[in-house]
This record gives C-alpha cells, structure tokens and sequence, in this order.
C-alpha cells in the first residue's frame, strides 16, 4: 500500500491497558463496527455500545454516569448549556395545547423560550408565585403538563418550600422540573428531599453545568437527570433526534473539574455568607438576600432543606443580592457597579472569579413581590479572591459610586 494509505490504514493499534486520573479524550463523528452485524445490534441508550458520534463516547458517557450519581438520578442527558437543557425538557414533553407554569423567579431565559417558541407551537404559560403553594395550586389545570421548579430563585434568592410544590405537583399527576444549577446536587438530594421519611422528589432536574461543575468560566453545557427509565427513554429519543450533542473537549474540561466541585462550592459559600452579613450593615443596601440569612424570604425552608446531620451549618451557592435603597437613582446604582474593582460585570457564576450585576425586575417579572423592599437589586456571585479583598472592594465601590458620604 502507499504511504498516503498507511497513514490512514496503518495496522498499528496501541495496547488497551492504560489508566490516569483524567478520562481520555475520544473524539469522533464515525465510529468503526467491526462488521454489519455489529451496526444493526449496536444500542446507545443503554450505553452499552457506540453508534455515532452524537450518541455518546466514552468521554460523555462518563460525564453522564458521574452527574448522574452527583444530583442522585439514574440517567443524564448532556445538552450545549443549561438554556439548552431547558428547552430539551420542554420540546420533548410538550406539544400543542399543553401549559407549562414558571415560577416568577426563574431564570429569565426560562420565561423568554415559553413566550417565544413554545408560544408560537401552541403551548401556554402561566406565571405562578414560589412562595404560594396556594397559587400554584390554583393555576394547574387539565392542560398543564409541566410545573418548573427552580430554588433558590434567580437573582432574588427567594427559597420556596420545595417539598410542598412538588408534593402537590405529585398529588395532582403533573411532571416537575428543578432548575438545580444553584444546589449543584451538593446543598440537597433533589430527587429525595425528606430523606428518611418517604421518598418525595423532582421528576427530573436541569444543571447548567456552565457554572460549578465547569468552575472556569469558560465552558457552556447542560445536563438533564432523571430517575425515570421512561422519561429517560423519552428524552433520549428526542436528543436524538434534535441532534443537540456537546464537544469531548469540554466535556473533558468538565470532567476534570467536577472532582474540586465540593470544595470550591463551599469555600464560595463561606466567603458569599460573610460577605453577606458585611453587607446588612450597609446602610445603603435596604436588603441582602440570601437563603441562609434569617430576614431572607423562605429562609425557613432553605433550613428544612439543606441544614443536615452531615452539613450543620447548611450549604448553600456562593451568590447573594442586595436591594440598594430607593433613595439612589438608577445612574448611581450602575456607577457603583463600575466602581468596584475586584468584581467584573458579566453574567453567569461559579468560576473564580467574582461578578456583579445590577438588575431592573421591572423588565422579568411579572407580579409584584410584597417580601421585596423598593430599589434595584444587584447580584454578587463570589469567586475563589481573598474575602478580605473582596469586603474592601465593596466598601470603596460604596464610596466611590456615591452611595456613602
């Protein structure tokens, strides 16, 4: 044969006995069957064989096993991001006719896909408050198929009682999701929240593992895990067959990290807590919101949750939000933003760096929130600096944007 036909056919295979620390790295649209037979047995979603690419490798699938076990599922779906995770759920259990009910602290994105696409395919929306198990109770119908979940609530940080919703969602034969990008699978079990005591849990979970399990900011991915054989069977079809696969790269990347998750978590959420209770000091700040402070909403049920045997003190992510007092106008808000040093503007969380956003609730939510004090919030998600660091920076910032005299 010719050197050209060599380089691609050469016969040379390297032995299979290697182990490290890290997963290899297989990369691959085409996968090699060593016969016909072979390609017309092969089964992926078992994840007993290879077919193609998209399906699995050993990389994602070892990505999928390891989040499975980390959120305490059985079966886990990567996706591009969590957005993407999101509307996976949504596509594969929805169609036209059906209601799916967001609670108003949800991750924006959330809101925006069902007034835009779901919209557009004939599935309805409704808004429900998280802290009301009541009006969530009052707003499931016959047409509703899916209740998303979401603790603690974006930007607010509002814990709902999480047992209570899915307890009804339960009791009236409707699935429920979590978003649990802020649990991380660490802070609580979200398919057995009363351990113990009768097993109640999510039907499944979404996980932008963009934020901790990456803990670099910079990879985007998602996970779906369920517990359900047929949900799985279901999603995995439609992940099929929607062709959204993710890169071994940075799944590998993913992987690498997901062993420092816990450690990181915690130490985010130490420095988040004393930050926090920095902060309530502030007169300049009406509110800190944080689900591990006794005057944040749902408080309580953060508590009920997350405060165990093994974990005394709780767990919690390392984010909280502050509501800068009405007095201060908008353009005061933003230049203290601008004024800190340390914190970067930008979206997302859980890398090592710290982030501020301000935000206007006006623009994502769609009923009034009594529990909330009159101002603009602003979201700081801590990353791996020095606390000390970070306590100056805020109180500069305070000065230097004019908050303080």
């Amino acid at each position: 044969m010719s050197r050209s036909t060599d380089l691609i056919h050469h016969a040379y295979l390297p032995p299979a006995e290697f182990e490290a620390p890290q997963v290899g790295v297989f990369k691959a649209s085409t996968v090699i069957f060593p016969n016909v037979a072979a390609m017309r047995t092969r089964e992926w979603m078992d994840k007993s064989a290879y077919t193609y690419g998209l399906h699995g490798t050993p990389t994602t699938f070892t990505l999928e096993e390891r989040l499975a076990t980390l959120e305490g599922g059985k079966h886990c779906i990567l996706a591009p991001s969590g957005l993407a995770a999101i509307a996976h759920v949504d596509f594969a259990l929805l169609k036209t006719g059906d209601e799916v009910l967001i609670p108003d602290n949800a991750y924006a994105p959330n809101k925006s896909l069902a007034e835009g696409e779901l919209a557009q395919f004939g599935i309805t929306h409704q808004v429900y408050d998280p802290l009301d198990v009541n009006d969530l109770a009052a707003r499931i119908t016959p047409r509703t198929r899916l209740v998303w979940l979401e603790a603690a609530g974006s930007v607010t940080m509002e814990f709902p009682d999480l047992v209570a919703l899915v307890q009804l969602c339960k009791a009236r034969g409707v699935l429920c999701a979590l978003d649990n990008t802020w649990g991380a699978g660490l802070a609580f079990n979200a398919f057995d929240l009363t351990p113990g005591h009768g097993e109640v849990g999510v039907d499944l979970t979404i996980h932008a593992l963009t934020k901790y399990p990456s803990g670099g900011g910079d990879v985007l991915m998602g996970s779906i895990v369920t517990r359900s054989d047929e949900l799985a069977r279901v999603l995995k079809l439609s992940h099929m067959r929607l062709g959204t696969g993710v890169g071994p790269n940075d799944a590998e990347m993913v992987l690498r990290s997901l062993a420092s998750m816990p450690l990181r978590y915690k130490a985010q959420d130490m420095a988040a807590r004393t930050l926090a209770a920095c902060c309530t000091s502030q007169t300049a700040f009406s509110q800190v919101l944080h689900p591990a402070l006794t005057s944040s909403p749902g408080h309580e049920h953060w508590q009920q949750l997350c405060v165990t045997s093994q974990e005394p003190e709780g767990l919690a992510a390392g984010i909280f939000s502050v509501v800068i007092d009405a007095r201060f106008p908008a353009h005061q808000v933003d230049a203290f933003c601008d004024s800190l040093k340390l914190f970067k503007i930008g979206y997302s969380w859980g890398g090592p760096m710290s982030l501020v956003m301000p935000y206007n609730l006006g623009t994502s939510r769609t009923r009034s929130t009594a529990h909330m004090k009159c101002g603009r919030v602003v979201r700081f998600c801590i990353g791996l600096e020095d606390v000390n660091d970070l306590q100056r920076d805020i109180a500069q910032a305070l000065h230097a944007g004019g908050l303080l005299p």
